[in-house]
């Protein structure tokens, strides 16, 4: 096995155990049928929004799946309907929906609660920020888990992680791009900071839901796009109206998605109820990110093949685009004590993680040089 081969199958075993280890917390919630479903306890019907539409593959598709794997375990009792976005509320208005009990419960991507909410991004995704094990790590034996229920549940809602992924691609481009000028003026949707980061260096930024990104393009709404991981891309046909895929996903190094449930309903479960659906989650988030993994090598084939040209930003302009994201960081930190305090609190843990990852790792980002 090569060295590189190695560090990636450490990596997932660190995202399992790490998962297994921390899936069980306490705490509690309402809300729901209470019909006898079984002798274990009273039958639990959830409707659980999506902000990701269920035909796509890893964000779509993980609630669908803890969903099922929670109605099998509990031998029906606890039973999930999971709506797309817009069947009951819309992508980006999930959690405000939890926190005032209009729904059970949701799945989501806290990011898109930044304009509420500027600290949620931090939970989501950062410019330039944690790889996938790092966060994991963060989340269950750093703090963060921790840190935010303490920002949550004042909210009315349980934080429960849930699904998380790659990095995403840095965007799909009608033109090549190359230096900042080529940015200037560029009409292009992007979430979280990295939209931020952008309109430092000149371009239009809009968010839009997934479902509408195609016609967006494809009507010249918007010049380029970023959504997800090439397999999720190519499902919403970003490759049939922009050929230059960019890498690597700056803005986000991964995705993390959270079941946000409301805490009433939270708390009014028994304790066995609530370590179940951490469990599934716990689960979901193994199976999400492996098998996310695993599919993108065969997608980048599929699309050569289309005609779409993979492409690498260049060094200059990751370095411009690294010094505007640390800017719009302290910009956030220095208007919000909230945020200011959860950024502190992931750049002490990524330093001391760092001691470690240095050494125990090979690669770029750590200590050992690469080779079988």
């Amino acid at each position: 096995m090569s060295r590189r081969e190695a560090f990636v199958a450490v990596v997932i075993a660190f995202v399992v155990g790490a998962l297994a280890a921390g899936s069980l917390r306490g705490t509690s919630d309402p809300g729901m049928d209470s019909t006898e479903g079984s002798s274990t306890g009273p039958r639990i019907r959830w409707r659980v929004t999506s902000a990701f539409g269920t035909h796509l593959p890893a964000l779509g598709d993980n609630p669908l799946e803890v969903a099922d794997r929670l109605r099998e375990a509990s031998n029906g009792r606890l039973d999930w309907s999971i709506d797309d976005p817009g069947e009951v509320v819309p992508a980006f208005a999930i959690v405000e929906a939890v926190s005032r009990g209009k729904i059970e419960a949701g799945y989501t991507w806290l990011g898109y609660e930044e304009g509420r909410r500027p600290v949620s991004v931090l939970f989501g995704a950062v410019p330039f920020g944690m790889t996938p094990w790092e966060y994991t790590a963060w989340w269950v034996g750093g703090g963060g888990d921790a840190l935010a229920r303490e920002i949550y549940r004042p909210l009315g809602i349980e934080p429960i992680l849930c699904g998380m992924i790659g990095p995403e691609t840095a965007g799909w481009f009608r033109n090549e791009v190359n230096v900042p000028e080529d940015v200037e003026g560029l009409k292009i949707r992007f979430a979280g900071l990295g939209g931020r980061v952008l309109q430092r260096l000149g371009a239009s930024v809009t968010l839009l839901p997934g479902g509408e990104l195609f016609q967006a393009l494809e009507k010249g709404a918007i010049d380029a796009t970023e959504y997800s991981l090439p397999g999720v891309d190519e499902r919403l046909g970003f490759d049939r109206v922009a050929k230059y895929n960019y890498f690597p996903g700056w803005h986000q190094p991964h995705t993390t998605f959270h079941l946000v449930v409301h805490k009433p309903t939270w708390d009014a479960l028994s304790t066995a109820d609530r370590a179940m659906i951490e469990l599934a989650c716990g689960n979901g988030v193994y199976r999400n990110f492996a098998r996310a993994e695993a599919a993108q090598g065969a997608v980048l084939e599929g699309l050569a093949g289309k005609g779409v040209e993979t492409l690498s930003l260049s060094p200059s302009l990751l370095s411009i685009l690294e010094e505007a994201s640390t800017a719009v960081l302290e910009e956030e930190a220095s208007a919000d004590p909230e945020f200011a305090r959860v950024l502190a609190h992931q750049r002490a843990f990524r330093e001391k993680y760092g001691r470690w990852q240095a050494l125990a790792y090979p690669g770029p980002s750590g200590g050992a040089a690469d080779g079988d």
